[in-house]
């Protein structure tokens, strides 16, 4: 596994750690009521199991990445975080959690593993991880309505994009163009359809959202917009190639699963060494679309290479 960049560990190690405290004390806050009804502790327990185990926490952390490239003051501690940044960074982790639980499910991927563990339906079963899965969602949208105290039009704004971004137009409509092209041919420019809405739509709002949250102006925006859209399409194509390459041990998730499923993929179209071309080919889109910025954007320039470069 290489190494991460200075930039990237050091942003990693300041933020990281308090935005996990924050999303653990916010899935207790919101789950408080039925948290004293003793029948409800399997869905608790199933919501904390996949919500708190460890991840990358990529999503979440390319908000405070972007809230930070647009910032113009050199204060970029967790502390200067707003609110609402909070709020936004959770939001898109409860929903990249929530979708982890149903690809996994037996109608879905039907994986066994997820993060090197018993994926949620193999613990806690299948009406629970479903039920996991909902909750985490629907909390998304109740954490950005009623988190901090930022004006009505910034929370529209933030639910709008989280909302196109994981539904029929995004997350969920390109997770069911997937199922339904498992054992068929498909183009390039479908798979990368496919992955736009399915992988990438999430990694864009997560970069929309922090732009928001700290007043980015239009031009920031749209850079932000495309930095997003090309690492999106590089971590699917990175995946791929650790389908392929990676160990389960390294990926926490068996190796070869798409393979076996018969799932089209970018080494299966285009070649393994063309798609590791690609992957690199698309690091430097990302790069050169972040041209304008100053050094609060190096952490997103680092992660850029990080994500082309990982076995996990």
């Amino acid at each position: 596994m290489p190494l991460m960049s200075d930039v990237l560990a050091a942003f990693l190690s300041q933020h990281k750690p308090p935005f996990e405290s924050y999303l653990a004390s916010t899935l207790t806050n919101y789950c408080s009521d039925i948290g004293q009804n003793p029948q409800a502790e399997p869905l608790l327990n199933a919501l904390s199991y996949s919500s708190l185990a460890a991840g990358k926490r990529i999503r979440a952390m390319l908000v405070y990445m972007a809230a930070q490239a647009c910032q113009t003051n050199n204060d970029n501690s967790p502390e200067s975080s707003n609110s609402m940044t909070n709020a936004a960074a959770a939001a898109i982790e409860l929903i990249h959690c929530y979708s982890l639980i149903h690809d996994d499910l037996p109608a879905m991927d039907d994986d066994d593993l997820r993060r090197g563990k018993p994926s949620c339906h193999i613990k806690f079963g299948e009406a629970n991880a479903i039920l996991a899965g909902d909750a985490l969602q629907t909390l998304a949208f109740e954490l950005l309505a009623n988190e901090g105290d930022s004006p009505a039009d910034l929370r529209i704004a933030l639910i709008r994009e989280l909302s196109r971004a994981s539904g029929v137009n995004g997350m969920v409509g390109g997770q069911a163009i997937d199922l339904a092209v498992v054992n068929q041919q498909i183009s390039y420019d479908e798979l990368v359809n496919m992955h736009a809405l399915k992988t990438g739509a999430l990694i864009d709002a997560a970069t929309y959202m922090g732009c928001l949250c700290a007043g980015g102006n239009a031009q920031q925006s749209q850079a932000l917009r495309d930095y997003a859209r090309a690492i999106g399409l590089a971590f699917q194509v990175q995946d791929d190639i650790l389908d392929i390459e990676g160990s389960s041990e390294q990926t926490g998730k068996p190796q070869g699963t798409d393979i076996a499923a018969n799932k089209p993929t970018y080494p299966a179209i285009m070649g393994l060494a063309q798609a590791k071309s690609k992957a690199q080919s698309l690091c430097d889109e990302a790069l050169a679309a972040l041209a304008d910025f100053n050094a609060n954007a190096d952490p997103l320039r680092s992660l850029a290479s990080y994500i082309i470069q990982r076995s996990v």
